[in-house]
Parts: C-alpha cells; sequence; structure tokens
C-alpha cells in the first residue's frame, strides 16, 4: 500500500518533470557539472585503488572468484574461509524499501528472541536493505542499533528537501547530507572493523548500486574494503551506502572516484532498487561448485526479508499525467520486486538451495505521517519483531506459485 507521502513525492516529480521540459524547450540548463566521466571504453576496467576484489558487476561472476575456486585445494579453502568451510550455509537477502526497513530490523530481534537465527555466511542489501546489511551481517549484538535507527529516525535525519526551482537546477529534489551524517554515526570504524575481520574468516557482505553510466548493476564487497588498507575506506563504505539509496530524481547521484593506469575518473551511482529489488547472487555463478569446494553440510537456505507489501492495492486514478506515471512507477516497482523474488527462487531450485520468504502482511493498514514516521516505523518494527518471536512462518515460495 502507498502512502500519502509517496504520493505527494511522486506529484512533486511530475509537477518538476513538466517545469524541467518547458525550460528545456526554451534552452534553459542548470544541473551540476561532472568531473572526469569514465570513457566507455574503461568502463569494464576501471576500479578501486588498491582493492582489486572491491566489486564486480550484478549480471556477472567475478573472475577472481572463478580463478579462486578453480585453483585452490582443499587446505587453501580452510585457511582463506574458516568460518564457512565444512558448516552449514545460511545467505540473506534484504530488499529495499524506505521507511519499511523497520520490518526487517524487528523480524532480526525478534529472530534473536526466538533463538533459531543462524549465522549468515553470506549477507546482501539493496536501499534501505544495504543500510540493515551490515548489522545483519554482525548479529545480535547489533539488534538495539537496527532498533534505535528504524524507531527514531524522522525524514530530517534523511534529506533535506529542495524547493522546485532549486532542484530545477540540481541534480535531485533533496540533499542527503543528513543521511551522510548517520551513516558516519552507526557506521564506525569500529563497526567496519569487525565487518574485516568476519571476512577475513570467509564471510561475505555485499551492497549493490547502479553505475549510472553504464546503466548496470554493480555488488560491492563491503567486507573486501573493510579488510583493506585503502586509507579512505571507512568514508567509502558510508558512500556506497549512501548511493544503494540514492533514489534517482529524490535523492541526488553518489559520485565514487576509480582509477585506471594511475589515472582518476568519476562514476555516478544510484539506487540498487533500479537495478534489482535484491540478490543473492547472479545467476552465472556455478554455485553448486562452490558450495561444494567449501564442502558445504546439507542444502544451503536462502532467507529473503521483502521490505515491502506484496498484494496490488486498487486505486481509481484520474486521466492525467502525473496520476498516470505516479500510478505506473508504482507498479513497476511492485512487479520487479516479485519478478526478483521468483529470480532468486528459480537459483534456489537449480542450485538446491532451500528458499524462505518474510514480508510485509496486507494486514498492516498503518499510514506514515511522513516519509519516515517515527511511529509508523515503530509500529512495523514491533509487527516484526512479533511475528518472529512466535517463530516466523516463512513462505517457501513466492506468492501465487504452484508447483
Amino acid at each position: 500500500m502507498r502512502s500519502k507521502v509517496e504520493k505527494q513525492f511522486w506529484l512533486s516529480v511530475g509537477r518538476l518533470a513538466v517545469i524541467c521540459l518547458l525550460l528545456a524547450v526554451v534552452g534553459c540548463a542548470g544541473a551540476p557539472t561532472r568531473k572526469s566521466p569514465v570513457p566507455a571504453q574503461l568502463i569494464s576496467k576501471v576500479g578501486i585503488e588498491g582493492i582489486p576484489e572491491a566489486r564486480f558487476w550484478g549480471d556477472e561472476w567475478p573472475r577472481f572468484s572463478i580463478e579462486r575456486f578453480a585453483t585452490f585445494s582443499s587446505a587453501d579453502f580452510q585457511k582463506f574461509f574458516p568460518g564457512v568451510y565444512n558448516k552449514p550455509h545460511n545467505y540473506l537477502a534484504i530488499s529495499g524499501g524506505g521507511a519499511n526497513g523497520a520490518f526487517g530490523a524487528g523480524l532480526f530481534a525478534g529472530w534473536t528472541a526466538f533463538g533459531t537465527r543462524p549465522e549468515f555466511f553470506m549477507v546482501t542489501g539493496i536501499s534501505t536493505g544495504a543500510l540493515t546489511a551490515p548489522f545483519a551481517f554482525l548479529g545480535s549484538e547489533y539488534d538495539a542499533l537496527l532498533k534505535q535507527v528504524y524507531t527514531t529516525t524522522s525524514t530530517k535525519d534523511i534529506m533535506k528537501k529542495r524547493g522546485i526551482i532549486s532542484a530545477i537546477f540540481s541534480d535531485s529534489m533533496a540533499d542527503t547530507t543528513p543521511l551522510k551524517k548517520l551513516l558516519a554515526k552507526y557506521v564506525t570504524i569500529d563497526v567496519v572493523k569487525a565487518i574485516a575481520r568476519e571476512h577475513r574468516r570467509g564471510r561475505r557482505l555485499y551492497v549493490g548500486t547502479v553505475n549510472l553510466d553504464a546503466g548496470r548493476s554493480v555488488i560491492w564487497s563491503i567486507g573486501a574494503i573493510a579488510a583493506s588498507d585503502h586509507p579512505g575506506k571507512l568514508e567509502l563504505i558510508h558512500e556506497i551506502l549512501r548511493a544503494s539509496a540514492a533514489i534517482p530524481v529524490a535523492f541526488p547521484p553518489i559520485a565514487i572516484t576509480v582509477e585506471n593506469n594511475g589515472r582518476k575518473y568519476e562514476e555516478l551511482h544510484v539506487d540498487g532498487g533500479t537495478g534489482s529489488q535484491g540478490f543473492v547472487y547472479p545467476a552465472s555463478a556455478d554455485w553448486k561448485q562452490i558450495t561444494k569446494k567449501l564442502k558445504a553440510q546439507g542444502n544451503p537456505k536462502v532467507y529473503v526479508i521483502r521490505n515491502s507489501f506484496m498484494e496490488p492495492d486498487y486505486q481509481g486514478i484520474n486521466r492525467s499525467l502525473v496520476p498516470i506515471a505516479n500510478r505506473s512507477i508504482d507498479s513497476l516497482i511492485r512487479t520487479q520486486g516479485v519478478g526478483d523474488l521468483y529470480q532468486i527462487f528459480a537459483l534456489c531450485k537449480r542450485d538446491g538451495n532451500d528458499f524462505n520468504l518474510a514480508y510485509i502482511p496486507e494486514t498492516f493498514t498503518e499510514e506514515p505521517s511522513e516519509g519516515f514516521d517515527p511511529v509508523y516505523m515503530g509500529k512495523l518494527y514491533e509487527l516484526g519483531y512479533q511475528m518472529a518471536l512466535k517463530g516466523y512462518p516463512w513462505a517457501k515460495a513466492p506468492p501465487d506459485f504452484h508447483k
């Protein structure tokens, strides 16, 4: 169900689009300029200086991982993956959803209290899921911090709205400097050191963005960055997390510095949800080989937390530009999310993984008073907590799937 705040946001987007069109007709321009964009021929060659395994394309398994699994001996795997070698494998994918991330935060705490929450070999996150993922990855000792984030944060802690005229001459309708400060407050150097420690045990933390120039999803290995000697790794992680939540038009794209042969360039990254609402690993990965080489005990379990509603909601739409655009985007996001779930489900079937899905039930009918409403988020947090406290009823297939 869409909130009144979301509808008002898209109404503003529609008005902005009309004004921008008029300005374009009269030849007016004023968006921020870019410095040193990546040349097309280098788009797959640039990288983060000193961290060759910092990232890879979201639709292909990286060469460095393919080579590792082809050449490592059993002793190598035991040495470099001690935390996951010859153990049960559990993977967690956390979707986007803005303030609805409170549902997942509550679910984690209730899952901990119920006593069956496992340690995850791999955690992935998109958008609000990217902001949650580091703490879910590190475990139950961060449950209280997640509760604080998702029950006390308000819109002003995430963004500062721009006026329509100001937005026209900028790259977004809001400034996310407040979010940058929030990330600095919670994702501290101690958190990064803890992520690095777990990465060295063989566990993996991945966050998704979209490279705006390439129009292609990027998967960032936050653990590889945390474990590196890169002098700016803390700020880089903050910017990657901010980029994953950078909803196009609403929030500004995030510029990330990359290099090739000593020359620096600038990439623009936006919300990972524009490429995928959730992911576990690329379809090109030979996951059966990976679990075999790591001697995974039993069938791996995949847990997907969809911080959203799954059922469509009926709305009578006026025949005019803004409501039509509004509803079309709404439908696109929902159906993309469902499609991503089916892709994950299909990969689980192909690779022998056990699929488990959680999502916000349609019985939750509260409405927020603003984009990030602490009262709304508190109630949603409590819903997720109580559902997990009783033993969460994980769905074994996407909604409406029939064998």
